[in-house]
């Protein structure tokens, strides 16, 4: 198996530290809201390679954790005047039901970040007494000097990462790179106390702690959005390893490409920004997470409601294959075929998978048997697709479409008028089911039937 490491740039053969337990962690929510389209993307790359991980190795340990300390979380709590346990506990039920209809597996672990205040302060102090971080004023800062090879993975020169890092300029600061380990917390903020005085941690020493109680100061895979590779886990690595001794975080550093919508970033005051939720109303779970896997996971990924509806008549092809033959048994003995598993295994070649389930889908219309239809299914359930009934996904329905009672009664006028000669009427009906979202197809002894 060959994934990309970005820390390397270069793709490179994946070797676990232990191929009896292999390692991820991949950087989760923050929950002060619905998750967007772009919250969605990593959730579908990252759970694609858990499921081919897992079919490698006898144990995978996937662990994306939760944010439930944030300005964010603060600023929505004072905006509503919900009290911020209920916003994130709402926001997490919300965001766990989203991306179970993506066919998300759920993570081995999913640590929060309040519940882990004591690592991080284990490891403030730690970093204190390394000489890695200082305390001044009722903070503790990182002193980014103190790391000669800071900056590595994201490959920045000293000025821009001053410039990118959206650090608080402030007098207390020893170097302008300095960024915050813990801060100081308002009466009406939350805080935890610490030898620091009252205060919360910042965003990066959330993962570092959260990372070294569940899988260790090494493991094998760290991943997240592109947009995560400076400052966030720059500052990950830097705290992690000037605590452990220069011992890598992870191995090999996974990132997914930016998200756009019809070529422009996603954004509220565009009339682009969709949540997961939004697009659940208007199209099954499953035809929206092949449309964030249509490119490769490093690509840009340019999202349009026309991808996605081209993604549902996708599925529906699929799926019409399997109802065609669905009085043939899957045997799931039966291999994934070698070139599905390959492409797979070459950085996750989605685009690769995708036409090689187009062409497997073709045989069995060709040829309907066993065979084929089990190396279809178990080829396509491996990266999560094809899980559902194929009538029920066919005939599935959605607000204010027509109704199973009278399709089924038109269908049956339609025979009436058919077996009357009368086909005309035969051709009225058939378009009025085509106007409310009905597709016919007649077979020899029977008219199935499917929405678009």
């Amino acid at each position: 198996m060959q994934l990309y490491n970005t820390l390397t740039r270069a793709k490179e053969n994946f070797t676990p530290l232990d191929a009896k337990n292999v390692r991820m962690y991949v950087c989760g929510p923050t929950v002060y809201d619905f998750a967007h389209l772009g919250n969605a993307r990593p959730v579908v790359v990252f759970d694609t390679l858990y499921r081919i991980l897992k079919s490698h190795y006898p144990k995978v340990t996937y662990v994306r954790n939760i944010t439930d300390v944030d300005d964010k979380i603060m600023a929505k709590a004072k905006e509503t005047g919900e009290p911020i346990d209920s916003i994130t506990t709402r926001t997490t039920k919300a965001y766990h039901d989203d991306m179970a209809a993506l066919l998300a597996l759920p993570p081995d672990i999913e640590p929060r970040a309040t519940a882990h205040i004591p690592h991080m302060l284990t490891l403030i102090a730690r970093l204190i007494e390394k000489g890695h971080a200082y305390a001044v004023e009722g903070h503790v800062l990182f002193n980014v000097p103190s790391m000669p090879n800071y900056g590595e993975l994201s490959r920045r020169s000293r000025d821009e990462l001053i410039a990118g890092a959206r650090v608080e300029v402030a007098p207390y600061k020893k170097d302008a790179a300095d960024f915050v380990l813990w801060k100081p917390s308002a009466p009406d903020q939350a805080g935890w106390d610490s030898p620091y005085g009252r205060g919360r941690p910042g965003w990066h020493i959330e993962c570092s702690a959260m990372a070294k109680e569940h899988l260790g100061e090494t493991f094998d895979i760290h991943g997240g959005g592109l947009d995560l590779i400076f400052p966030h886990h720059e500052n990950e690595i830097a705290q992690s390893r000037c605590a452990h001794n220069d011992a890598p975080l992870a191995k090999l550093w996974m990132h997914n490409g930016f998200l756009t919508i019809h070529n422009d970033k996603m954004s509220k005051s565009l009339g682009n920004f969709f949540t997961v939720r939004d697009l659940l109303s208007i199209a099954p779970g499953e035809a929206l997470r092949l449309a964030l896997l249509t490119a490769h996971y490093r690509q840009p990924l340019d999202f349009s409601e026309d991808a996605l509806r081209k993604a549902k008549q996708t599925l529906d092809g699929w799926y019409g294959a399997l109802r065609n033959v669905k009085d043939i048994s899957v045997d799931k003995t039966i291999p994934v075929p070698a070139n599905f598993l390959a492409v797979m295994d070459d950085d996750l070649n989605t685009p690769q998978a995708f036409a090689i389930l187009h062409d497997l889908a073709s045989q069995l219309n060709k040829t309907p048997d066993s065979k084929t239809k089990s190396a279809f299914m178990n080829a396509a359930n491996l990266i999560g697709f094809l899980t559902q009934d194929a009538e029920g996904w066919l005939r599935g329905s959605s607000a204010g479409s027509m109704d199973e009672a009278k399709i089924l009664a038109l269908i049956a006028a339609r025979k009436e008028a058919k077996a009357a000669k009368n086909f005309a009427e035969a051709d009225r009906i058939r378009k009025e089911l085509l106007d409310g979202g009905i597709i016919l197809e007649d077979k020899a002894h029977e008219t199935l039937w499917r929405r678009t």
